[in-house]
């Protein structure tokens, strides 16, 4: 047996037959086994507090507060007390629900059991040697159990048995020497509790991430070398891993250990190995650090060592080390002025490429700028990576944009200002074939990812290993790139620049915390006041906001003419079938109702108030921005019908992404007369430099300040030696202004701030599946679902997720290796046991990795509707919507009986569609709904998207005013401001007042206080940008502070004790005062002023009065966070 070596040893006589009964229960009863781990677990765990007295008891003596208490928890590795909650919980389950445990549960505790007592032996035992569960040893011969029995032994034997009691009170005699023990054992050993051991790490990660790089294991790769001159006894020393250069000497070594041990363990003993090797070679590799999952790098003898995804190749460490010591003083090296900060007023760009030359100096390796749209961006990054480049501290440079026309806008731009450069857009597959390996590399996000995997060197090497760029420029850097595409600057070990034109008030706080710079103070500010109205770098805008009667109100029915009535009931039967609607909101224009007159409004005013050029003789060049594809399309539709001259000249295009060779009507745009308008859907937002634009039309609602700041800026750009003329200036030489068009309420939206959260980033279909089957499969292993079904159904379920998390696995692709420690964990079943808090957080970590895999998209989304509709019901929110989406699906199948799959579940279909069938169904009859209905989704193909209908009907102009404009930087009342005002004007509200009393609120009123934070007086970027994680309730406290009455009410107990000292009692006014001042008081904060002066809380106070007030404390607070159950 396992546990037979306790017997042996007299001082663990407290626990060791009660670990051996366990063991033997487990062939009879493995819910026995597990009551029996969980007994032995507890007499264990009273045994180390009995022998350690570093270990503080707890105000309660029970095992969950024994094994919660820091300063046991601390005393051990996270691996071992995680077990240690397991055999709680699982005994747990065993005594006080019918939840079944089988033997793998069972086998699970026993092991856990082992590694504690192993630990045990380790800090404390006599002679202490390293043993490892075997599920071999534990008997198989089944013994006849009276389980009744035997559970009210385990509940009272341990309690009441005064030998227990006697053993714990000779344990606590010796003290003394099992401190002593614990003292001198880490010097001597250390303790692993199962984890893969060295070797095995080596072979399992270490090599897979030597080959992933290209290092060929058998050529130059060298293991176990030995070296002289180590601080040791032999002076000897044998490092894990020697990387080999061409010409057969050290580049780099690799130092492993335990899957178990932070990289860092290693950090010194790699650093005497290096030290040994400079000395036999005359410089020093580079080193590298390595659990198999997590690596750092080392890149000289007194760097400090950063994480990087793995090691990296042979060219680009020899790269590295014959760059050492050429790098040039980037202070000394001039900026171009021929590429950046050559002609009038373009000072600004060389100041930015000094800022990131001076923030690179100062060990800085990301940075970020933020100009104005127009003042040359992409010049700028040109210009900097020229300095790099002159300076020898950048070969290669990766460019990255969101779309394909920016990334060639870039790479043609790059091309004229950098001349001797290689450069590649790995957009374009000819291009990525022949030049992958240029000194400048474009890309959009998703190409980058996938050209890692693909692009290879002769040889089938990656060329794209983690070293590979000097540098990455990142254009328009916002938050949504960096959390969709986080894994590119993971993968890549490389400085990173960020480029925007978002005003600093509106980019993120998150893109501020990734380029590691203080909020609102980039790297490098020019801002568009600044261009505009100081430098004149920029051009202004002049705002014309028109609304028609449709585009604002909507189109009523019976408000139509007689005429018009006739005419829209035709289109609405053409289109759809049925009679017109009493009522079209406005925002349905231009979605799925076309209505001809309007756009004809647009047009016309555009043709006739417009900016014409050419002394007059036609309109100059535009760009109308469209609501979606069929929108753009009847705008160049009845522009050729007004203009048909002109149409036949190709005067007016669409730019749609769907469309066929949609890029070179871009190009033509930009470079020829023709077309002179564009209608663009998405593509011609952002990046586009025509500087000959001189109207823009917003005929689409735009929610995005950043966005709409972005396509304001197609407008901005200086042009000289256009003749034009305009109602406003008349006749004028160079670009003076531009007009822009607003027929949808743009400016009136942003002057009311009526702002939405910037940059959300959507996740896949797949992923919404796999994070609600990890909610479902956490709440599937609470008591309430303890029957057979209720766990057959989750072990299919984890089942299901761990064969999805496996199939990643193959390819091994550079997203998956980042997260190879989490891929590798869940992709075994026994993995989702019991889902902590932090499985979740790594399971939600996997979920973007996984694919559908050939699944049809309509049957994955109704798979992520009723996860959601499950999830929801155990949460105990509000299922409405889930259940009507379900009853209309069932609806629509109904009228699809032809089709034979669908006859074949018409029984089904109509009971969910039966009123009170889903109100009263169960999480397995849910499930039984989604397994039967799901491959019938693929009939309903286009049945919900709505018909287009084009009509004609007369439409106004009701409204207009001009010349209003406004600025990114527009100072919007302050939002911290409103939420104090609101606090103070609604003292009496009923959660407010609440708060404020120390009264705890329910969870209708926390949603409500959410709403009007996050609704009312702003959004949740406003509340985030003000407030960060601050929960709601913790704001109202610290603005309205906590009542007197309430302060004195909560801490009455020791004001009124008159046992306390006077110190004592200063002590409590202090926190009284500060509580009711602040509201809340963090624990941290009793160490700090004015709490430890002249004595500290601890010194003050005996073990229970610090409990005491504690709980207290914690208790005032919870009242402002956490509402009643």
């Amino acid at each position: 047996m396992n546990f037979s070596f306790l017997k042996d040893i007299k001082e663990y006589e407290m626990f060791s037959g009660a670990c051996e009964d366990a063991e033997r229960t487990f062939a009879s009863s493995p819910a026995m086994c597990a009551l029996a781990c969980r007994k032995a677990m507890e007499l264990a765990v009273k045994w180390v507090y009995a022998a350690d007295e570093t270990m503080n008891e707890p105000w309660r003596s029970n095992l969950a507060s024994l094994i919660h208490e820091a300063s046991f928890k601390n005393a051990m590795d996270t691996t071992t007390w995680g077990q240690l909650r397991y055999i709680w919980k699982l005994g747990n389950n065993a005594a006080h629900t019918q939840r079944q445990i089988d033997a793998r549960d069972a086998l699970a505790a026993l092991a856990g059991l082992f590694n504690f007592v192993e630990w045990i032996d380790y800090c404390y035992g006599p002679s202490y040697e390293e043993r490892h569960f075997d599920p071999k040893a534990t008997p198989v011969l089944k013994q006849a159990l009276d389980e009744q029995k035997l559970r009210k032994t385990l509940q009272e034997n341990a309690e009441k048995d005064a030998r227990i009691a006697q053993l714990e009170e000779q344990v606590r005699a010796q003290r003394a020497q099992f401190s002593e023990t614990k003292e001198q054992r880490p010097e001597e050993t250390h303790f692993n509790p199962d984890e893969i051991p060295e070797y095995e790490t080596r072979k399992r990660y270490i090599d897979v991430d030597l080959e992933y790089a290209g290092w060929n294991l058998d050529d130059s790769v060298k293991t176990e070398v030995e070296v002289s001159g180590m601080p040791n006894p032999t002076g000897t020393g044998f490092i894990d891993y020697v990387l080999l250069g061409r010409n057969g000497k050290p580049l780099a070594i690799v130092e492993a250990k335990r899957t178990m041990y932070d990289p860092l363990k290693g950090e010194q003993q790699a650093r005497l190995y290096a030290n040994c090797l400079e000395k036999k070679y005359g410089y020093r590799p580079f080193v590298f650090l390595s659990n198999g999952f997590e690596t750092r790098f080392m890149d000289d003898g007194t760097a400090a060592p950063r994480a990087c995804s793995g090691v990296f190749g042979r060219e680009d460490l020899e790269r590295l080390m014959n760059r050492r010591g050429k790098v040039k003083n980037l202070s000394t090296v001039p900026v171009n002025r021929d590429i950046a900060g050559g002609g009038r007023n373009r000072y600004y760009q060389v100041e930015a490429i000094e800022a990131v030359c001076q923030n690179m100096k100062e060990g800085h390796r990301r940075s970020l700028l933020v100009m104005a749209t127009g003042t040359g961006k992409t010049r700028t990054a040109a210009g900097l990576v020229d300095v790099l480049s002159r300076a020898g501290a950048a070969t290669n440079v990766l460019f990255l944009a969101d779309r394909v026309a920016l990334v060639r806008q870039a790479k043609n731009a790059f091309q004229n200002y950098l001349t001797t450069m290689t450069v590649c857009n790995l957009c374009e597959t000819d291009d990525k074939a022949k030049n992958a390996d240029a000194r400048i590399v474009f890309s959009t996000y998703p190409t980058i990812l996938n050209a890692v995997d693909d692009v290879k060197r002769d040889g089938d090497v990656r060329l794209l290993t983690p070293a590979h760029f000097d540098l990455i420029i990142v254009d328009e850097a916002h938050r949504s790139i960096f959390k969709k595409y986080r894994a590119i600057f993971d993968y890549f070990d490389s400085p990173v620049v960020g480029l925007t034109a978002t005003p600093k008030d509106e980019v993120d706080r998150n893109t501020y915390d990734f380029f590691q710079v203080e909020r609102s103070i980039p790297t490098y500010l020019y801002e568009y006041a600044t261009a505009v109205e100081k430098d004149k770098v920029l051009v202004p805008y002049y705002n014309i906001e028109v609304q028609t009667n449709f585009l604002s109100k909507g189109i009523t029915y019976d408000e139509l003419s007689e005429e018009d009535r006739q005419r829209y009931d035709d289109d609405w039967e053409e289109a759809q079938g049925t009679a017109a609607p009493d009522y079209v909101e406005a925002s349905a224009l231009d979605r799925f109702v076309f209505n001809e007159h309007t756009i004809d409004l647009v047009l016309t005013t555009l043709m006739d108030e417009g900016i014409k050029i050419k002394g007059g003789e036609h309109i100059g060049k535009t760009i109308i921005f469209a609501q979606n594809r069929k929108h753009a399309e009847i705008i160049v539709k009845r522009f050729n019908e007004l203009y048909p001259k002109l149409g036949a000249q190709g005067f007016c295009k669409r730019v749609v992404h769907t469309d066929d060779y949609a890029p070179t009507v871009i190009t033509d745009f930009e470079t020829k007369e023709m077309p002179t308008i564009t209608v663009s859907v998405d593509m011609m937002d952002t990046g586009i430099d025509v500087p000959e634009v001189v109207n823009l039309v917003f005929f689409k609602q735009v929610k995005s300040k950043v966005k709409f700041w972005q396509m304001i800026g197609r407008g901005t750009r200086l042009c000289e030696g256009i003749h034009a003329q305009d109602k406003v200036s008349g006749e004028y030489e160079d670009k003076k202004h531009f007009f822009i068009f607003d027929w949808c309420g743009n400016f009136e939206f942003f002057r009311q701030e009526r702002k939405l959260a910037e940059g959300a980033n959507p996740e896949s279909v797949q992923e919404k599946v796999f994070k609600r089957q990890v909610l479902l499969a956490q709440a599937l292993q609470g008591a309430d679902f303890a029957s057979d079904d209720y766990q057959e159904w989750r072990v299919r379920v984890v089942q299901e997720m761990a064969v999805k998390v496996q199939s990643v696995k193959e390819p091994l692709t550079t997203a998956v290796k980042l997260h190879i420690r989490e891929v590798d964990k869940f992709s075994q079943a026994p993995s989702y046991q019991i889902l902590e808090n932090v499985d979740i957080a790594d399971l939600n970590k996997v979920a973007p990795l996984v694919r559908a895999d050939g699944e049809e998209e309509l049957s994955l989304r109704f798979d992520a509707l009723m996860y959601a509709y499950m999830v929801a019901l155990i949460s105990g929110a509000n299922t409405e919507n889930h259940r009507t989406r379900v009853v209309g699906i069932a609806v629509r199948l109904q009228n699809k009986v032809s089709i034979p799959q669908v006859r074949e579940k018409i029984d089904l279909l109509k009971r969910v569609a039966s009123e009170g069938f889903l109100e009263s169904a169960s999480l397995i009859t849910l499930e039984e709904v989604r397994v039967e209905l799901r491959d019938l989704m693929k009939f309903l193909v286009g049945d919900s998207r709505p018909l287009m209908v084009e009509t004609r009907v007369t439409d106004s102009i009701v409204g207009r005013h001009e010349g209003d404009a406004i600025s990114p930087k527009e100072d919007y009342e302050d939002y911290k401001l409103k939420v104090s005002r609101y606090i103070a004007q609604n003292a009496n509200r009923t959660v407010i007042s609440k708060i404020h009393r120390n009264q705890q609120m329910t969870s209708f009123e926390l949603n409500e206080l959410e709403r009007i934070f996050t609704v009312e007086l702003g959004n949740e970027a406003d509340y985030r940008s003000a407030y960060g994680d601050t929960p709601f309730g913790k704001l109202v406290r610290q603005v309205a502070g906590l009542s007197h009455e309430a302060a004195m009410d909560a801490f009455a107990e020791f004001l009124g004790d008159e046992s306390l000292s006077r110190q004592q009692m200063d002590f409590v006014h202090k926190v009284v005062d500060y509580v009711e001042t602040n509201g809340f008081i963090d624990l941290a904060d009793l160490g700090k002023p004015p709490f430890d002066q002249p004595q500290s809380f601890v010194r003050l106070f005996d073990g229970r009065r610090q409990r005491l007030l504690v709980q207290i404390i914690q208790s005032v607070n919870d009242n402002a966070t956490t509402p009643a159950a």
